[in-house]
């Protein structure tokens, strides 16, 4: 995988923001490439339900941007809820109704190569958003550079652990990502890249059917009468799934302190998590940037303009946008001063005193 220097997704993102500033239009004034888009339909299709970050933040802040760049033009999105053939038919269903470009966020990525391949039939371009699609045949990819949020998340995790004292061959397992997910699989190769070169013992590993927190905590509960106390660290790949693990070993009568705990994607509820003391870190992956810059494409894309990506990812031209550990110390620094939640939201009665305490506010 090439990935882009620091310097490349900075500038491209400017240009992306500028281009897109440049092409947003109306059906009565255009600007730009003077392409109109008005009646023009944009596809956004994501993948599942239980990830909170879709409904809370990819597709407002995406709908959102496509709407102050082409306010005619109209956003079909459709949930596949974790379930690759229904994707197939809403993709299908969107391709009927017209759309001039999708926004694909696979559910299977290696399934989703039959979208794509009809896409190109009718001459639809394909943006692969945050996962990208086998086959390397899209016309874009934007997303995080993945292979460092396993790294980012393992750091963290050993980090912890030798803060912590524990011995050198102490005991973590690994609750990965769902295996049809491209992402999850570059998740765990990062943090394989960490783990592997410490002398921490790999008690066992899952990988999360459809990312379903619930499978993760049945499958944890079997740990956690296998190897008790052992378990001195989990590596877990999402706030999902991190939850479902603390939630099993709460259950099973495990107090304060808990084993440290990885996550992703700075939910609110990992967020909170953390600030209680039983989650350690998460990933904040930066969403409306991400969103906002799949926004921009898809209405450059409809006014005929194709811009230069700064790198590519299995043959595909890509954005790759730098993603964030976050623990107790930088929620301020992160979450709340990008707005991702409010103060209000973050710090409730529960967590009102873990608030004050780490300078939330």
């Amino acid at each position: 995988m090439k990935i882009a220097t620091k310097r490349a997704v900075v500038a491209a993102t400017a240009l992306l923001l500028t281009v897109g500033t440049l092409t947003a239009c109306s059906s009565t004034t255009p600007t730009g490439s003077g392409t109109k888009a008005a009646a023009v339909k944009i596809g956004l299709l994501l993948p599942d339900s239980v990830t909170a970050r879709y409904a809370s933040a990819d597709k407002p802040y995406f709908e959102a941007e496509v709407k102050r760049l082409a306010p005619n033009a109209t956003v079909l999105y459709a949930n596949a809820d974790g379930d690759a053939s229904k994707q197939q038919q809403q993709a299908e269903s969107m391709l009927s109704q017209g759309v001039k470009v999708l926004v694909l966020d696979a559910q299977d990525g290696t399934a989703a190569q039959t979208i794509v391949t009809e896409a190109k039939a009718k001459k639809v371009p394909v943006i692969d958003y945050d996962r990208l699609v086998a086959g390397g045949t899209s016309d874009y990819y934007i997303s995080f550079d993945n292979e460092k949020v396993g790294e980012l998340q393992a750091t963290a995790l050993v980090d912890q652990m030798k803060k912590l004292g524990l011995p050198s061959d102490a005991g973590y397992i690994m609750i990965n990502g769902s295996p049809t997910d491209n992402n999850a699989t570059l998740f765990k190769q990062g943090a394989n890249k960490i783990l592997s070169k410490t002398s921490y013992k790999l008690l066992t590993s899952f990988d999360t059917p459809a990312w379903t927190p619930a499978l993760a905590q049945t499958w944890m509960d079997g740990q956690v009468t296998q190897f008790g106390h052992k378990i001195q660290a989990v590596y877990a790949a999402n706030d999902g799934v991190g939850g479902a693990a603390i939630a099993s070993m709460k259950a099973a009568g495990w107090t304060s302190p808990l084993p440290p705990v990885t996550g992703q994607d700075a939910s609110l509820a990992g967020i909170q998590s953390i600030l209680a003391g039983d989650q350690y870190m998460t990933i904040y992956k930066a969403f409306k940037p991400e969103a906002v810059q799949a926004a921009q494409l898809a209405v450059d894309l409809i006014n005929g303009k194709k811009p230069t990506a700064p790198t590519t990812v299995s043959g595909v031209p890509s954005f790759l946008l730098t993603p964030i550990a976050v623990t107790v110390k930088n929620i301020q620094a992160t979450v709340v001063k990008d707005q991702l939640y409010t103060v209000a939201q973050i710090c409730t009665s529960q967590y009102a005193a873990a608030c004050t305490a780490n300078g939330i506010q």
